[in-house]
């Protein structure tokens, strides 16, 4: 028993070093990317092929057999197409998001607010190319006192290393800020009413901001590296009752990356689209398999995915990886806007 009691201390321990040390820390992220489209790509700002504007809400919670306190991750985000009168075949986006990250027993948390803009231009009747960016603030925090360093004492009655700074360790603040800038570009490609194809490709940290907790003199480069995204996907209309999904998304920072592949099919529940069921699998490379369901009701969506561990995480997690959900709201200002406009998406 104490065994496992000390590898599991020996697990957080590395996980706080590595939150304090590894000052190339990798960002946030969702296994349902596309349901943080702003996140992203700045491209994706009011690239709403089937409404005026729309509003979600995420919300991930991770590695919660590991962690007392499971890392939990929630964004808010909204976007709007703007100026579709003012600009021939096009329009402004404009948009902004909430991110907001707890991570574990250090309470390393995270609040970032971005403001994005991009412009959408028609090129003829089956192409649409997009440019965005976005600018933000990011601030991050830490309690300290929390934390368990190699060296900490080990309480024979609790049978855990009793948490503290030791003093070779000098913290010059625990809380550090920055300005954050991404930039993006989009292409989609229409050639019926029955097939959607879109691939986009992103940087951020455009302008490497410093993170730190610890001062400029410590002889480390504490600039955040690039992170580039790159995605690719496809709506495919089978019949009037199935719709496929295919999709692909590929991150690489600080020489971390990630690729996730899989896809969804849309299942018409109602005949007339209103109500459609959704499932599907995907799988992140070397890491987990992530099976997905959702509901739409009218312009409503509700996803929920699972990541099951494969990698060798899962001896001490039990393939429970991170649960997730996202609530989508799509609209139109007006009812005749709503009739009017034609999707760029395969519908029922």
């Amino acid at each position: 028993m104490k065994r496992k009691i000390l590898y599991k201390v020996g697990v957080l321990i590395a996980c706080s070093w590595m939150l304090l040390l590894d000052l190339q820390a990798q960002d946030l992220h969702f296994s349902q990317w596309f349901n943080s489209p702003l996140t992203t790509n700045p491209a994706n700002t009011g690239f709403i092929p089937d409404a005026d504007y729309r509003v979600g809400v995420q919300y991930r919670s991770q590695w919660n057999n590991i962690m007392s306190q499971p890392y939990r991750t929630m964004s808010a985000y909204g976007d709007v197409q703007l100026m579709r009168d003012r600009f021939e075949n096009g329009w402004l986006g404009l948009g902004g998001v909430i991110l907001t990250d707890k991570a574990g027993l250090s309470a390393l948390t995270s609040n970032k607010l971005y403001a994005s803009l991009a412009y959408h231009q028609m090129l003829g009747l089956s192409s649409l190319i997009s440019a965005g960016f976005n600018v933000g603030w990011a601030q991050k925090r830490i309690d300290a006192s929390k934390l368990t360093f190699p060296g900490s004492v080990y309480n024979k009655l609790t049978g855990l290393f009793e948490a503290g700074i030791p003093p070779d360790v000098q913290f010059s603040a625990f809380t550090t800020s920055y300005m954050d800038v991404q930039v993006g570009v989009n292409y989609a490609y229409f050639p019926t009413e029955n097939i959607y194809l879109n691939g986009g490709f992103s940087v951020h940290h455009l302008n490497r901001p410093r993170e730190t907790f610890f001062d400029d003199s410590d002889g480390f480069d504490n600039r955040l590296a690039p992170r580039y995204i790159g995605f690719a996907n496809a709506s495919i209309k089978m019949n009037d009752m199935v719709i496929l999904n295919p999709q692909a998304y590929y991150t690489q920072q600080a020489g971390a990356s990630e690729l996730v592949i899989g896809g969804m099919a849309n299942y018409n529940l109602s005949g007339d689209g209103s109500t459609q069921l959704s499932g599907g699998l995907y799988y992140r490379s070397s890491d987990a398999f992530i099976p997905m369901v959702g509901f739409q009701w009218k312009n409503v969506k509700l996803d929920f995915s699972y990541d099951a561990t494969t990698s060798t995480l899962r001896n001490y997690n039990g393939m429970q990886g991170a649960y997730e959900f996202a609530l989508t709201w799509k609209g139109f200002f007006d009812e005749y806007n709503g009739d009017k406009r034609q999707s760029l998406c395969p519908k029922f």
